[in-house]
């Protein structure tokens, strides 16, 4: 089956993006984005944008290469697995500590941006790893520069350690004022039969499990700003 770009699991569909940095972003998040990015820049931080909206068949194409050991697997220490000896449903675990489910991805939004410091690192060799935005780390600036500005542009760390299903992102902001509507919007059989007619790697597996998935990875999220 050809999914349509913007078909995704949830009612409000991304009809709205805006090219920003050369990549997609919805508009009232490429907006605020912008005010934020012009905000650093006054503190000698270049935000820059490595990834934004990304539809179901990139995803796919990320957790496909993933699962055929095309594409590196990380631990929770950021260190590659051999994937050989593992079981399907180990490699599933493994995947979503990093990588979401296609369908469930918060990329599919608009809302949702990968940020680094293009005055201290550039793209090419740029890993998104905790260590880059740990101290001492090129993004380390950028990171603690967020912690203390961000929600006053209406963006947060949606995956913290302990708030989330998957693993701490320092590099990953949401927009909120517009992502918490979508997750409210988020429908579980759509994202089901998308996922059946997919060409997914391990779908019988994911099938099986998609609930529990859509709850650890989907809703265990931190709570915003205007949710604390």
């Amino acid at each position: 089956m050809t999914l349509p770009v913007n078909r995704q699991p949830y009612g409000l569909e991304p009809q709205h993006l805006v090219e920003y940095q050369g990549h997609q972003l919805e508009s009232k998040t490429a907006k605020a984005l912008s005010k934020m990015v012009t905000a650093a820049a006054r503190d000698n931080i270049d935000i820059k944008v490595c990834s934004g909206f990304r539809d179901f068949h990139r995803q796919m194409q990320i957790w496909n290469n993933k699962a055929s050991g095309t594409r590196p697997v990380l631990d929770s220490h950021s260190k590659p697995v051999e994937l050989s000896n593992k079981t399907a449903n180990e490699i599933i675990d493994l995947i979503l500590l990093w990588s979401a489910l296609p369908g469930t991805s918060r990329h599919h939004w608009g809302t949702d941006v990968d940020l680094f410091d293009a005055n201290q690192i550039d793209q090419i060799n740029l890993k998104l790893i905790p260590s880059e935005y740990e101290s001492g780390g090129p993004c380390s600036n950028l990171y603690h520069w967020l912690l203390i500005h961000a929600s006053d542009f209406g963006f947060y760390f949606p995956f913290q350690l302990g708030l989330s299903g998957v693993s701490p992102e320092p590099w990953h902001l949401s927009y909120f004022p517009v992502a918490n509507t979508i997750l409210g919007s988020f429908e579980l059989e759509t994202l089901r039969q998308v996922i059946t007619e997919s060409e997914i790697k391990f779908r019988d597996e994911l099938l099986y499990r998609l609930e529990s998935i859509v709850q650890n990875y989907v809703y265990r999220v931190a709570p915003s700003p205007d949710e604390t």
